[in-house]
């Protein structure tokens, strides 16, 4: 009989559909963002750490409204440093942003961007470093903190895959001027379809409630910042004043509250999620399969397979037993692998993906495999075996 291992199992459970059928049974449910979204909000807050978080429909639309924010404090563009291996929406974002971005290798230890390779690419234009926290592993150092510092360079963190990550005991998402999350539904806790930005500037927090809704004033949490548009324009309805080049990517109260009944359970999931990890890579064949990842802080996302040499023929050979067993995987791991390899920046950047070797490897090499609190240890030894025999 065939393992049957999806990427995701039961990560939106009756009780969270409960709550949102009991919030439907009044008489005359609010749906549109309103109690649930501000409580949600300022729940995840408390949760990771810092001062403001502003929910909205999608991670991409996190990106999207940060790389906006990042436009109004930098007219005149500059260039943003982001990863090879990450989602399509870091990278759109900048481009549509109106940023040139910079592209460095990853280390092999965490699939994030190497330290040194950030380092190396400062200069007098870069005006943030949109670090990703790939499936869970913490990329981040302090040799990377204080030379943002010195250097006055904005950090940006992608924690879309990494609910619940540490540095020295930290929450990532708490250490940039900006971070975004994801709530899709495969990832560590779920909205359906949402994102989160979360930062301890109240200034940015003000301008991530206008961008959030039509770039309306009314939205910014700040009577006085309110104020001082009426009397600036007072030709104007002040509900009705649009002071930035807005989007429209606001969630729903039935969004917030499956995020508010699933952020109670968040971190004894991730628990399990890490113990699922441990498990798997206690198992693993370290002749064919790399197994030293950097776990500290790590909050598991999804198994990483990743073959210790570039054998195509054993790589065939085990896509072939995966599909034998129904077991789900994502080759080239985050977001489809190398980006660059990708048409819509081949056609912008030429073909550039030779010289990053690490993210090449993890492109043809590297797969991940779900991994989700349910899964119980007796499939995750059976998937070991599988692997190893194939």
């Amino acid at each position: 009989m065939a393992l049957n291992l999806p990427l995701m199992q039961n990560n939106i459970s009756r009780e969270d559909l409960d709550a949102v059928i009991n919030h439907l049974k009044q008489d005359d449910p609010v749906l549109t963002q309103s109690e649930n979204v501000r409580s949600f909000e300022k729940e995840w807050s408390n949760w990771l750490g810092v001062k403001y978080s502003v929910f909205v429909n999608s991670g991409s639309s996190a990106n999207l409204l940060t790389m906006a924010a990042l436009r109004l404090r930098y007219p005149e563009g500059g260039e943003v440093i982001v990863p090879p291996l990450t989602w399509v929406s870091d990278i759109t974002a900048v481009l549509q942003a109106g940023f040139t971005p910079v592209f460095v290798d990853i280390d092999r230890y965490h699939l994030g961007m190497s330290t040194d390779q950030v380092i190396a690419a400062l200069n007098e234009n870069t005006r943030a470093v949109f670090l990703t926290y790939v499936q869970g592993f913490n990329a981040l150092t302090d040799k990377l903190l204080r030379a943002l510092k010195h250097r006055e360079v904005l950090l940006i963190e992608d924690v879309c895959e990494s609910h619940g990550a540490t540095h020295h005991g930290k929450k990532l998402g708490s250490f940039g001027w900006v971070s975004n999350f994801s709530f899709y539904y495969a990832h560590h806790m779920s909205t359906i379809e949402g994102g989160m930005l979360c930062t301890d500037d109240p200034a940015l927090y003000q301008t991530f409630q206008m961008l959030r809704s039509h770039g309306m004033v009314r939205e910014n949490s700040s009577e006085e910042v309110k104020q001082s548009y009426r009397e600036r324009y007072p030709d104007l309805n002040p509900d009705f004043i649009f002071a930035l080049l807005g989007y429209n990517v606001r969630n729903t109260e039935i969004g917030a509250i499956l995020g508010r009944n699933q952020l109670k359970r968040l971190d004894k999931n991730n628990l399990r999620r890490n113990n699922n990890l441990k498990i798997f890579l206690d198992h693993l064949d370290t002749q064919k399969f790399r197994n030293d990842f950097r776990l500290e802080g790590c909050s598991n996302y999804a198994f990483n397979l990743v073959l210790q040499q570039p054998d195509q023929d054993f790589l065939e050979s085990l896509m072939e037993r995966m599909y034998d067993e129904k077991i789900e995987f994502r080759r080239g791991s985050a977001g489809g692998g190398n980006q660059l390899r990708q048409p819509y920046l081949r056609e912008l950047l030429g073909d550039i993906f030779s010289k990053f070797p690490q993210v090449e490897h993890i492109h043809f090499y590297g797969f991940y495999i779900g991994n989700f609190p349910s899964l119980e240890e007796r499939k995750i030894l059976r998937l070991c075996e599988i692997l190893n025999s194939a």
